[in-house]
């Protein structure tokens, strides 16, 4: 059941997050952008013909290995020994981050992933409201029946190209269009502080490391903004695999 105090709390969470450290971010910003680029707005996507330097050819200053590795991480696709990981920033109310979720992600899982070169982790950057702060909680409640990836390419798919909203119902509805199999209990997750503060950790991340914009990914040690074409990603992820002798 629902508190009152619930939104209150995931306001306050979100806020933390997005605003906790910022000074951090003025100082690595520099990470995430290569010299002379503009910083992209909060939807635009990179244009087609631009390409992202490969490992051996990019200048940009490079970022610790933020990589978890966590075993049995419902949020990540991939072995956890995987040679290079590739970490994404996105929010679920981001029309381009649901284009690299429906058509850019499975070449990559088929190509990458599934033969072992490759892991995906996710991280949540809930920019546009507590509608996306709410769905990224979601994806966790149905990651813990199992069911996180799912959710998640759903979510995507109920936004199409448009930035919808996700009110509660609408999660509900979701988790039973993927078949969580406790429905109760994935409302009862929507309100669980340690889901929030798992969310808002992955938003202060991002912040630290200078994320304005989504989606943004770390391949390896090689930042690439935007849902850029399928072929700038292998590019980068071949690079990455050549430099750590994969």
């Amino acid at each position: 059941m629902t508190t009152a105090r619930a939104p209150r709390n995931r306001r306050r969470i979100l806020i933390i997050a997005l605003a906790g450290v910022a000074l951090i971010a003025v100082l690595l910003i520099a990470s995430l952008t290569r010299p002379g680029q503009e910083e992209p707005d909060a939807t635009a996507t990179a244009p087609t013909g631009q390409q992202t330097p490969s490992a051996e050819e990019s200048e940009a200053p490079r970022v610790p290995d933020l990589s978890r590795r966590i075993d049995g991480d419902v949020a990540a696709l991939g072995a956890v020994d995987a040679p290079v990981v590739m970490i994404e920033y996105a929010d679920y109310r981001c029309p381009y981050c649901g284009v690299f979720a429906l058509d850019t992600m499975p070449q990559l899982v088929a190509d990458y992933i599934d033969t072992g070169k490759l892991r995906i982790e996710w991280r949540d950057v809930p920019l546009f409201g507590e509608d996306s702060f709410n769905a990224a909680v979601a994806a966790r409640a149905a990651g813990q029946q199992g069911l996180f990836w799912e959710y998640h390419h759903a979510v995507y798919a109920f936004q199409g190209d448009s930035r919808k909203d996700l009110p509660r119902e609408q999660l509900l509805t979701l988790a039973e269009e993927v078949g969580v199999p406790d429905v109760a209990a994935f409302e009862t997750a929507l309100d669980d502080p340690a889901l929030q503060q798992a969310v808002a950790a992955d938003a202060q991340e991002a912040q630290a490391i200078g994320v304005q914009s989504t989606p943004a990914f770390l391949i390896g040690q090689t930042p690439v903004m935007g849902a850029q074409p399928i072929d700038v990603f292998r590019q980068v992820i071949d690079g990455e695999l050549a430099r750590v002798g994969e």
